[in-house]
């Protein structure tokens, strides 16, 4: 979900733009620059930038200053890892703020809430799936595809929320009777997508897939 940035007042976006900055400058300074160097690499991160452009042109307004789009961002981060997955989300919200006529302050506030939140937590979903289930075809399908996409749609759906809360824009008793009750149907497509794409890309093209080793998830299996 996205937020209209002029709901904020000066100080909000002050903290939000703040934490969104030292996450990208992080981000940039962590990213495997080199991997992109590989043979047809640099087109598959041109080829996520232009994907998520596409697909955040397609939203509707929810409710004032909220709007809905799908994320796509799980299946960038598996594809790229945090840092890079960050760099392409950034890029890709700045081509749609310039292109959409939106103001800086809505592209501060997108930054956390479609950007660092859900790439963050689609990461540490990656480390605790990694960690706590057997590596299997299946389990990486359906734990980092499908509920990963599902779960981190959710969250940040609360938190967008929350955030137009603590706006003043609205109220939690006016959201939860108008909004929140179709979060369910409404971040059920993020989990098909992202599952279903995470699905076609470690089949057919795994090496575009950062987060799948063949070694580790096919062989022996």
């Amino acid at each position: 979900m996205e937020l209209d940035g002029r709901l904020f007042s000066a100080t909000q976006l002050w903290w939000l733009g703040a934490i969104y900055a030292l996450a990208l400058l992080q981000a940039l300074r962590m990213a495997p620059w080199r991997r992109l160097l590989k043979p047809g690499q640099i087109h598959v991160f041109l080829g996520g930038i232009v994907a998520l452009i596409v697909l955040w042109h397609m939203r509707g307004q929810v409710h004032p200053g909220l709007s809905f789009h799908l994320l796509g961002v799980t299946t960038i981060t598996l594809m790229f890892g945090w840092s890079l997955g960050l760099v392409v989300a950034s890029l890709a919200l700045l081509a749609v703020t310039i292109n959409a006529g939106f103001g800086w302050q809505s592209l501060l506030v997108s930054g956390f809430t479609v950007a660092l939140l859900p790439i963050t937590l689609t990461q540490v979903s990656l480390v605790l799936v990694r960690s706590w289930l057997p590596r299997h075809f299946f389990v990486y399908v359906l734990g980092n595809g499908f509920l990963t996409g599902w779960l981190v749609a959710y969250i940040s759906g609360y938190a967008a929320v929350y955030l137009l809360v603590f706006s003043g824009a609205s109220s939690m008793a006016e959201l939860q009777v108008t909004i929140m009750p179709f979060f369910p149907l409404m971040f059920f497509p993020e989990a098909v997508i992202n599952g279903w794409l995470i699905t076609i890309l470690v089949l057919y093209c795994p090496t575009w897939v950062y987060s799948f080793q063949d070694e580790q998830y096919l062989h022996g299996k």
